[in-house]
């Protein structure tokens, strides 16, 4: 299965808050950055229901105003943050070690509306594997918030 979505428009921020609602048992989530309430919101209703949630960030990005980094950390969702040279500019979450989300979509409101954006979900098994050992990887070298 792979499934494509463009913004501007809702298509990708939908697709997005419908996959993660749909997780079951983990999610791991690598963005630069989350100042989407909706996908906020989103994050912690999986965490209400359970699931296991982890997020790699980019340090500088946490003090952009509307950032809700932060706040998913004092929800006791787990988050570390890239303190590297390098910016965290990936944007990709894997559900449940089955389906990944990816793209240049920024999880932030102006992706939805004022850019051309782009997120692809896949289930194939090579990609989910590839996503999750750069998130394991990652998860080693970054900071806890």
């Amino acid at each position: 299965m792979i499934k494509v979505y463009f913004s501007p428009g809702s298509d990708c921020l939908n697709a997005i808050i419908d996959t993660l609602r749909n997780a079951r048992k983990k999610a791991r989530i690598c963005v630069f950055t989350i100042s989407d309430n909706r996908i906020t919101e989103a994050v912690k209703e999986m965490q209400l229901n359970g699931v296991d949630i982890k997020i790699i960030s980019d340090n500088d990005k946490r003090y952009d105003a509307g950032s809700d980094i932060e706040y998913i950390a004092r929800l006791g969702i787990p988050v570390k943050l890239d303190t590297t040279h390098a910016h965290m500019h990936h944007k990709f979450a894997v559900i449940d070690d089955e389906k990944v989300i990816t793209g240049s979509y920024n999880w932030t409101r102006s992706a939805e509306t004022k850019n051309y954006e782009n997120i692809l979900i896949t289930d194939d098994k090579d990609a989910v594997k590839a996503y999750s050992r750069e998130f394991d990887k990652l998860w080693n070298i970054t900071e806890k918030l």
